[in-house]
């Protein structure tokens, strides 16, 4: 629960999905401003809110007391915030619509790999089901019994192709240009 909203001129594992997605959407034109800090992204749903309001609530049940971390690596503007950790393992919190079940998507298991990089530690997601009761009140007790533990494997393959885009991201901030694929094969001609 990082108190600081503003993201611009840094990279965050959650933007993952942006970093290694198609470059030529308005929903990625739109990010990108935000990191050039021309706009903002103030949306806050309901969901985000309850997820917010569990995250600490259920790193405390589950027994992990470091919480908050941020890392920061400057030459790729990487800015990685834990939701939890100890002295092996990253736990990333996730909560759900419970109705709904949880299956762990892509986007998860790209933006755990990016935190076990930036931290060197083990991942894993920690996802925690929601009924309606807690959408409306945050203080409702954990209950064990949606809880779901799933292991993130690092995946090698995945961060290099991570780390040579956030690379050329990196520089286009830098520069403040606008990143595009022939930007990126021109770049990566000569700098990765």
């Amino acid at each position: 629960m990082i108190a600081d909203k503003d993201r611009s001129g840094w990279f965050g594992a959650s933007d993952t999905c942006y970093i290694c997605g198609n470059w030529t959407t308005n929903t990625f034109a739109k990010w990108w401003l935000t990191k050039e800090g021309i706009s903002s992204n103030n949306i806050e749903t309901r969901a985000m809110l309850a997820g917010t309001n569990y995250e600490h609530r259920i790193l405390d049940f589950i027994g992990v007391k470091e919480k908050d971390k941020q890392i920061l690596i400057p030459e790729l503007r990487l800015r990685v915030n834990l939701d939890g950790n100890d002295e092996t393992t990253d736990y990333e919190i996730k909560t759900y619509k419970l109705d709904n079940g949880f299956s762990v998507p892509k986007r998860y298991v790209q933006q755990v790999n990016v935190q076990m990089y930036a931290s060197g530690l083990k991942g894993k997601i920690v996802a925690y089901g929601l009924t309606e009761e807690n959408y409306i009140n945050f203080l409702l007790p954990i209950d064990k019994n949606r809880l779901s533990y799933h292991d993130v494997v690092y995946d090698n393959t995945f961060i290099s192709e991570w780390l040579s885009k956030i690379k050329y991201l990196a520089h286009c901030l830098d520069l403040h240009v606008f990143p595009t694929k022939e930007g990126y094969d021109d770049y990566s001609k000569t700098n990765l």
